[in-house]
This record gives C-alpha cells, sequence and structure tokens, in this order.
C-alpha cells in the first residue's frame, strides 16, 4: 500500500488508538556487531567448555529448537540432562539442590541500543558506579573492556552455582567463585585461549590478541555479545509489516486486536515503543512457586523482584516488563513462567487478583524431582508472604469478554517474525573443545 495513504490511515484510526503505534526499527536500533566475533560467540554459546563441569552451555537453556529458550517455567541447568521439556534432573550423588529460580529469558533484539538494563530485576545496568561502566552483582570487581551491556550479562550464568558452575568442591570454578566472582574467570579464560582453533580465531577477529595467551573472559563476553545481539535479532513479523506501509499485513482479528492493545486494554502503557517494553518494572501479582530468588538474609522462598536489586520496598515484586516480538515462540510466560499459554497470561493482566487466586500449581512446566515435591510450592503456605504479593499490583483490573482476548491473543501471534526460525548462524553441529553439542 502506498506509504501516504497508510500514513492517512493511521490519522484516521487514530481516535481509535490511545496509545501511539510504535516507529518501525531500523539498524541504527541496534549495535553494529562484528561478524568474525560472532562466530566465535556461536561456538562458545554451545560449548560445555564454559561450564564448570563441562556438562551444560549456554544453549543448553537457551536452545534455537526452543526460539532462545528452553520452553520451562523453572528450569534445570547445572545437575541435568537432556534438552528443553525433556531435560530431568539427575539423581544419586549428582542430584540437584536446586531449581534454577526463574524463567530462561528471551533472548530477541536484546542487541538494541535501547536496552540498558537486563535479567528480570535489572541487577545489571550501564552505570559508572563502579568505574567498569555497570552496576552488577560483580560491583567493582568486573573487568574492563566489556563493549556493552550484553557482554557483561554474559559473564553471570557461568559462575552461577546452580546455573553452569556446579557445586564448590566439584571444580575448580565453582570453588573459586565460592571465594569470589572475579576469580573464576581467568580459569575459563584459560580453558577457551588453549584450545588451537578458538586460539587462532580470536587472534583473527581481536585487533588488539596478536597471541592467544591475551585472551581473557572479556573477549569471551564481547565474543558472546557479538552472537546473541545478531543472532536474535528479528523484526520482520506482519505487525512490522503494517508498521511499514502494508495495511492489509494483520488479519482482521490482529487488527482489531492491534487496536485493543494500543487502546482501551492498555497494554501499550507497559509494552510500549519501538521494542514493545519501556524497560522498566511492574508488580503483576504473578503466583509464587519454586525456590525463589533469595538474598542471604531470606529465611523462606520468595522473589521480591527489583527490591531485591534496588533495596527499596516501593520495587518489591515488580519484575522487568518483557519485549513481546516472538513471544507466540517463547512460553511458559512471566519471570516464573507461571503460564503456559498467551491466553493465560493476557487473562492474568485484565485481573491480577483473580489470576493469582485461581492459579493451580498444574500450570507450571517443572521437570521432575521428586525431592522437590514438598517444598516447590511451599511458599503458598505462608499466608503472610501471599498476602504481600496478592496485594502489590501495579495495574487496574479490565473487563474483556472472550472475543477481545482471542483478539490480543492474534495480535501477539502476529508479532512472530517471518524469519524467526530461520537464524544467521544457527547450532552449531560441534564445538573446538571436542565436547557434545545439546
Amino acid at each position: 500500500m502506498n506509504r501516504l495513504f497508510h500514513i492517512a490511515f493511521l490519522l484516521l484510526a487514530g481516535p481509535a488508538l490511545a496509545a501511539d503505534l510504535p516507529r518501525l526499527l531500523t539498524d541504527a536500533d541496534f549495535i553494529a556487531f562484528d561478524p568474525d566475533k560472532a562466530k566465535i560467540g556461536q561456538l562458545l554459546f554451545y560449548d560445555k567448555i564454559l561450564s564448570g563441569n563441562r556438562n551444560i552451555a549456554c544453549g543448553t537453556c537457551h536452545h534455537h529448537d526452543l526460539a532462545g529458550g528452553d520452553g520451562l517455567s523453572l528450569g534445570i541447568g547445572e545437575g541435568g540432562r537432556g534438552l528443553g521439556p525433556e531435560r530431568l534432573a539427575e539423581d544419586g550423588a549428582d542430584r540437584i539442590r536446586k531449581r534454577i529460580p526463574r524463567n530462561a529469558p528471551a533472548l530477541w533484539n536484546l542487541g538494541a541500543v535501547e536496552i540498558k538494563t537486563l535479567f528480570h530485576d535489572g541487577r545489571l545496568e550501564t552505570s559508572d558506579l563502579y568505574g567498569n561502566g555497570f552496576n552488577s552483582p560483580a560491583e567493582e570487581w568486573l573487568p574492563q573492556g566489556l563493549e556493552t551491556i550484553l557482554a557483561a550479562q554474559a559473564l553471570f550464568p557461568i559462575t552461577a552455582r546452580f546455573e553452569m558452575a556446579g557445586d564448590p568442591e566439584e571444580n575448580e570454578v565453582s570453588g573459586a567463585v565460592n571465594d569470589r566472582v572475579d576469580n573464576a574467570w581467568p580459569i575459563i579464560a584459560k580453558r577457551v585461549r588453549i584450545i588451537p582453533e578458538y586460539g587462532q580465531m580470536f587472534v583473527e577477529a581481536f585487533d588488539h590478541i596478536d597471541r592467544p595467551e591475551q585472551v581473557t573472559i572479556v573477549e569471551i563476553g564481547n565474543a558472546l555479545a557479538a552472537f546473541i545481539g545478531t543472532e536474535w535479532r528479528n523484526h520482520d513479523s506482519p505487525f512490522d509489516a503494517y508498521l511499514s506501509g502494508d495495511t492489509d499485513a494483520l488479519s482482521p482479528e490482529a487488527e482489531a486486536g492491534m487496536e485493543l492493545f494500543y487502546g482501551p486494554a492498555g497494554c501499550a502503557a507497559c509494552h510500549s515503543g519501538p521494542l514493545l517494553s519501556d524497560q522498566g518494572f511492574h508488580a503483576l501479582a504473578l503466583p509464587p512457586f519454586g525456590p525463589g530468588k533469595t538474598r542471604r538474609f531470606d529465611l523462606q522462598p520468595r522473589d521480591v523482584g527489583r527490591m531485591g536489586e534496588s533495596n527499596r520496598i516501593e520495587d518489591a515484586y515488580r519484575f522487568r516488563t518483557p519485549m513481546l516480538r516472538n513471544v507466540a515462540l517463547t512460553a511458559p510466560y512471566g519471570h516464573n513462567g507461571a503460564y503456559p499459554t498467551l491466553e493465560g497470561i493476557v487473562r492474568h493482566h485484565l485481573d491480577p487478583v483473580a489470576g493469582f487466586e485461581t492459579w493451580t500449581p498444574d500450570l507450571a512446566k517443572l521437570p521432575a524431582a521428586p525431592w522437590f515435591q514438598e517444598i516447590d510450592f511451599i511458599v503458598r503456605a505462608d499466608s503472610r508472604e501471599i498476602a504481600r504479593q496478592r496485594a502489590k499490583v501495579d495495574i487496574a483490573p479490565l473487563d474483556l469478554d472472550d472475543a477481545e482476548v482471542a483478539r490480543i491473543v492474534a495480535f501477539l501471534e502476529s508479532l512472530t517474525g517471518a524469519t524467526a526460525k530461520d537464524r544467521p548462524l544457527g547450532r552449531p553441529e560441534t564445538v573446538p573443545s571436542g565436547l557434545t553439542v545439546d
């Protein structure tokens, strides 16, 4: 459709939309990563050499076959075997002690320039607080030279005990983390650089690296960021086509859902802008379960969200607004994966308190681990904690009928990119370490 005609159409349709439609995403909205670094990052992303026990990779929980996620509410990192919904907890001596406390976040469009905060609770953000460019759990021990927030983020799963590092008594990486987080990174970097193929690739891709011995965790983080930032960049959905001027790109039901999303349903109050997220934090009273993201002084399994980072009581139970492109591919939904369907999470938004009260544990997709059976939902027996979470809601209830809910779901499905399942590099068949690839 003629661009001029499309603009006129949007102006005519304007009164039905309470919020402006976002502008198109362009190259200028994304960091320009080096493709040679991205190639190294692709191999490292699937190489178990980065984990303490050499048995899990970044790609295990953020797999191409699962749209960059793991298809679980709360996953199993270290101490598991298998992939996605088929992943099992190891038994015996390797029996896991804790589930991953939060849902594996989607990776789509994390290379956007606009992104200044990462993780569900925002515990990593660009900042000059520690003189290294970031406010992070590593504080002043985070190394200098990380080029992007995505590079900084990549360093934390590999040092997390229940994600990739393992128990302190099992390997030198976790043992070093147990002393101080930055003590582990040189160990991991040496593991990588002494592999001849990796060493040569770093020398060729990084101008300041003349010998493999110069490779540090900084180059590894920058390579991983280059891969993640380019591999999961995707904005060629029907909605994007609509924004570019093709008013026939959306089905009638999806277009009606868009009008609700940007109009009376008020979804765009938080899912705003070209990335469909305000990058802020909001409390939705999602039903709690799992081990929680506890702080050292917490006596019960709970997750206080943003407050765990900010230490401000007003931030209690608030979590970062997710971006929505390809959201139909990344179930389950919520910071803990409480809802297995788009319809479920949409209905929860319409009345969070009702959703909190009617949610049932069978909706959680948790890998079987019988020894957790009694504690997976123990937080729900803590009446005071449940009352606190139930009371903290940042959005007002809204009455929509079944047809309107279906239209919003249709719009969310229209955010799936035409090439979302056709990624530039994909999953490698082998990696330089020779370890198996999930």
